[in-house]
């Protein structure tokens, strides 16, 4: 998993994905459809989403969302981004990552 700071002026909303961001962060996730890491990346985060309060989980198909993903520069499948409350991108991570690493990340987004 490649782990990357802050996409400064990057902000997603509602209207970008599809349903309200999370109360305190959002992870979202881009995927394809035979992607064998995304799979396990939407249970990975899936289980953070359900385990910490106020914190959503946004799968995105990057096919069919191809300007979303041109705009903010992904490249492979599976990448996260979190967001704070606000939208904004605090971290950015491309790979399937480790529960630990997940929840360590949205200790900046909270």
């Amino acid at each position: 998993m490649r782990v990357r700071g802050r996409d400064d002026g990057q902000r997603l909303g509602a209207a970008e994905l599809g349903q309200d961001l999370g109360e305190r962060a959002t992870l979202v996730q881009f995927s394809s459809a035979f992607c064998a890491p995304c799979r396990a990346t939407r249970r990975v985060l899936g289980e953070v989403a359900d385990m910490v309060p106020g914190v959503a989980h946004v799968e995105i198909d990057a096919e069919a969302r191809l300007e979303l993903v041109r705009r903010l520069g992904i490249l492979k499948t599976p990448t996260v981004l979190v967001l704070d409350a606000d939208g904004h991108v605090v971290r950015r991570a491309t790979g399937q990552p480790r529960k630990a690493d997940v929840i360590a990340a949205l200790g900046q987004a909270v």
